[in-house]
């Protein structure tokens, strides 16, 4: 048995932040999960389709690991992951760290874990883990979710195991602060403009503003899409607004980070950003709810006008990428 006791387990909205600010608060570094999220460059916006897949997928944020990448290397810290096909040696990349007084972050399919009462595979889960004993690992994650839990270890092994979209190698991995402590502060600018430069130049059409334009168009046909509309659109509508998004699909989460960035910044361009994501936020629980109601009720009027609303926030969040990206 080891427990770290020292542990802040605070849970906030999203789990890769959650898990990040675990880990960076026990080395002295306390930031808000909407100020991670922005230093990571987090926010994005895919349209995610296939033949092997049951129905649409809507992302609001880079891949899985790409934030963690993202911060870390803009803050300077030492970023140390582990991936291996082995059980055996993943197990042991968890426990030396715990064993050694450092808390671990570990990227699994939440579908294992026993304390989700919502069974949907999902391999790009983030918990931090301080402490296991005979049975139970130990973990935080998102408030929702009860922030300070206990999993079984059969469970957690499973987790780490489970192949599949965004799943991870038995991925685990520790964050360290060397040298003089860090500040943010001078990261913001370059973080935000990176995440503008993506959004707005997108590779492919199905990514950033192309991506919400693309799903503006395909949104409205979802009733046909589906084979089981009355689970599909509901589950696709929790999927924006509850599972760990904080809300409009991470809007919130971005409009909150700009928000603070004006309180340290009064930039006009700042202003002009976070007022449009303000705006972008309230529309995306829109289309969440339009979503939700087309599937309870059948009626495809609700599609055609989360479609139109997609349409208009294609264009808003354009135009609030143009002006942070002259930050």
């Amino acid at each position: 048995m080891a427990v770290i006791e020292d542990i802040d387990v605070r849970g906030t909205q999203h789990c890769q932040t959650t898990a990040l600010g675990v880990l960076l608060r026990h080395d002295g570094l306390d930031l808000s999960d909407p100020m991670l999220f922005g230093l990571g460059s987090g926010l994005s916006f895919v349209y995610w389709d296939g033949k092997n897949m049951g129905f649409p997928f809507l992302g609001g944020r880079v891949k899985p690991f790409e934030l963690t990448r993202n911060l870390t290397a803009a803050l300077g810290l030492d970023l140390h992951v582990r991936e291996t096909t082995s059980p055996r040696k993943a197990w042991r990349n968890v426990a030396a760290p715990i064993d050694g007084g450092r808390p671990v972050g570990l990227q699994l399919d939440s579908y294992h874990l026993d304390y989700f009462t919502t069974k949907v595979h999902f391999g790009g889960h983030v918990v931090a883990m301080y402490g296991y004993d005979d049975q139970d690992a130990y973990l935080v994650d998102t408030a929702p979710q009860g922030g300070a839990v206990t999993t079984g270890l059969a469970g957690l092994a499973r987790a780490r195991a489970e192949r599949g979209p965004m799943t991870a190698r038995h991925r685990s991995f520790t964050i360290t602060a060397s040298g003089d402590p860090v500040s943010p502060w001078g990261h913001i600018v370059p973080a935000i403009k990176s995440c503008a430069d993506a959004f707005l130049n997108p590779p492919i059409a199905n990514l950033g503003h192309r991506g919400i334009e693309k799903a503006a168009g395909l949104v409205p046909k979802w009733l046909r899409r589906s084979g089981n509309p009355q689970e599909d659109l509901p589950r696709a509508a929790v999927l924006m607004e509850k599972a760990g998004t904080g809300g409009a699909l991470f809007r919130n989460l971005y409009r909150d980070f700009l928000a603070e960035c004006v309180q340290l910044n009064d930039s006009r361009h700042l202003r002009t950003g976070h007022n449009l994501y303000a705006a972008a936020a309230a529309l995306w629980t829109q289309v969440a709810a339009l979503v939700a109601a087309a599937g309870e009720s059948g009626d495809e009027e609700n599609l055609v006008a989360a479609g139109s609303l997609l349409h208009e926030l294609s264009r808003i969040e354009r135009d609030a990428m143009r002006a942070l990206i002259e930050l």
